[in-house]
């Protein structure tokens, strides 16, 4: 059974930096994808950036040279480095993990969702 726990959201000033942290368990079979969305209040959920089981990487050009996505060693837990933050990236943010060597930064590529971590940045 998947199980994936976000951590670190919070407020901080535009300029700011935060580290969201996501815990997974039961991700253990290749291929997979892991990834991170945000959902803005009233907006739709929309795809930040994901790793695949191999290490490739994208980012949405929305964040692209401001967030970075990336995993420990031990592939149990997923970060999402955030920088230069913008009021405009205040959203929930939530981690998804998806099995199988497609991956995208679509909604419905990804079965497995945590609860989300709030991040609200100020301007």
């Amino acid at each position: 059974q998947v199980q994936l726990v976000e951590s670190g959201g919070g407020s901080v000033q535009g300029g700011g930096s935060l580290r969201l942290s996501c815990a997974g368990s039961g991700v253990t079979s290749s291929p997979y994808c892991m990834a991170w969305f945000r959902q803005p209040p009233g907006k739709e959920r929309e795809g930040v950036a994901y790793i695949t089981s191999v290490g490739t990487t994208r980012t949405a050009d929305s964040v692209k040279g401001r967030f970075t996505i990336s995993q420990d060693n031990a592939k149990t837990s997923l970060f999402l480095q955030m920088t230069g933050l913008k009021a405009e990236d205040s959203a929930m943010y939530y981690c998804a993990a998806a099995f199988g060597s497609v991956c995208s930064l679509g909604v419905s590529n990804f079965r497995y969702w945590g609860r989300g971590t709030q991040v609200t940045v100020s301007s």
